[in-house]
């Protein structure tokens, strides 16, 4: 694997991660219409990076991976689903030129200890069905099925519990 480092995203990079996370879920060759779904929740803006935890995994030339935290204060009530106050998950994306390299368990390794050094110990994360093993190889634990944006369809829901032995 190339050198690669975790750092902040900056805000002039959002047009790439909004290419990244597209590109990302593409490689699973979803339907046409779930992207028009996910046009919103999948568009990085320069304002979300400035005001949330985001960060990327550089290869020395681009961003090839990033994350986001958000951080709820009480719990959300969204599309019939309740999420609970804490620390979320927010994105991660892999570039499918680099998927398999390591760059999702480096970012992986990164959020978990920001996390930590913030004084939490909980992840609570909606995971892409297709990236539900790497998740739990991560040491995340399933917790059910949510309901998705994508009608009849449902996202696993996972929580890290960063106290818990590997």
């Amino acid at each position: 694997m190339q050198y690669k480092k975790i750092r902040r995203a900056l805000p002039e990079e959002a047009a790439r991660l909004t290419e990244l996370s597209f590109a990302s879920k593409a490689y699973w060759q979803y339907p046409q219409s779930y992207y028009r779904r996910w046009q919103q929740e999948l568009t990085i803006t320069a304002d979300f990076i400035d005001t949330h935890n985001v960060y990327v995994c550089d290869d020395g030339s681009s961003p090839c991976g990033f994350y986001s935290l958000v951080i709820l204060h009480e719990a959300l009530h969204v599309s019939g689903l309740v999420l609970a106050a804490g620390v979320w998950l927010e994105h991660m994306f892999v570039h499918p030129d680099n998927i398999g390299q390591g760059v999702g368990t480096l970012l992986f390794n990164h959020m978990c200890q920001l996390v930590e050094e913030g004084g939490n110990s909980l992840i609570h994360l909606l995971a892409d069905p297709h990236a539900l093993l790497f998740y739990e190889k991560m040491g995340c634990v399933y917790q059910g099925e949510c309901s998705s944006t994508i009608p009849g369809r449902t996202t696993p829901y996972l929580i890290c519990n960063l106290d818990s032995p590997s």
